[in-house]
């Protein structure tokens, strides 16, 4: 695996991990379904523009755009708004043992066994970094936050084929033209009027939206589908496992959330786990 290659997979859970944690402060003018619709109809509008309708791919991106954006985000920020920024972070991890579990039962990708040690010692980072959450009474967060990740895991086996056969912001573009009106109108019949809700968010609201739709969408999407197009899932899948340790330091420098010694202690093992995976498999290519 070149480096440069190495560094994308590196730099997409950071660009993921920042805008999944600044989308909890945004929750407090767009509820969680409405912002994911925005969001994601903001970046297809700027970028279909410059791509061609791939017509013949229509049915592909329409269901990968349901599964892994409307459905999975819904799921997913629905859980973040009752959950804590950093216990929803972790959480979210679960993705990546699901990821591993549906990629080798649909594709057939078998894990190596270093693959699969990487994996384990990522895990009991994650259990380190929980601590001590406070999650009493918020089992339903809890729930919607490990469906989503079972969700975008999903799409993402399926993203796969298609991934190798467009180029990515093609493929980044027309999901978001599919997945914004998707989530929008899920929105009208679950949470109400968008348009109150758009009318009466701040500047600070619109910015995190910009970020979500043109850093996260735009950036970070592309450059993941760039990577899955060209190696297995249950390689690219396992460097998500350093989202944790961007969305903490997220949590903790923008919304004044504590570090524990847990949440050092589990960051580091965390961190272990994804080189172990990482130079394992930049070795054997």
């Amino acid at each position: 695996m070149p480096y440069r290659h190495v560094l994308i997979v590196v730099l997409v859970p950071i660009i993921m991990g920042f805008g999944f944690v600044i989308s909890k402060p945004a929750m407090e003018f767009f509820p969680p379904i409405l912002l994911n619709g925005l969001r994601w109809s903001l970046s297809g509008l700027i970028m279909f523009w410059f791509f061609p309708f791939p017509k013949k791919y229509f049915k592909q991106i329409f269901f990968i755009a349901l599964i892994g954006c409307t459905i999975q985000y819904s799921l997913t920020y629905s859980g973040l708004k009752i959950v804590d920024a950093s216990s929803a972070t972790l959480f979210v991890q679960a993705e990546v043992p699901f990821g591993l579990l549906v990629a080798f039962l649909i594709l057939g990708e078998k894990p190596s066994i270093r693959n699969i040690i990487g994996v384990i010692i990522a895990f009991i980072g994650i259990y380190i970094l929980t601590g001590d959450p406070k999650l009493e009474g918020k089992l339903i967060g809890v729930i919607l936050l490990l469906l989503g990740a079972f969700t975008w895991a999903f799409a993402q086996v399926l993203a796969k084929p298609i991934s190798q056969k467009m180029n990515a912001l093609t493929l980044t573009a027309w999901i978001g033209v599919f997945a914004g009106p998707q989530s929008i109108l899920a929105s009208t019949l679950i949470e109400g009027n968008p348009i109150e809700f758009i009318m009466s968010a701040n500047l600070m609201a619109w910015i995190i939206m910009l970020y979500l739709a043109l850093i996260m969408n735009v950036l970070g999407y592309s450059l993941w589908y760039f990577v899955l197009g060209k190696y297995p899932v249950n390689f690219v899948m396992p460097g998500l496992l350093l989202l944790p340790v961007a969305g903490l330091l997220t949590a903790v420098l923008l919304l004044g959330e504590t570090l524990t010694f847990y949440n050092l202690l589990g960051g580091s093992v965390v961190i272990v786990g994804v080189a172990l995976i990482l130079i394992n498999k930049r070795s054997t290519n």
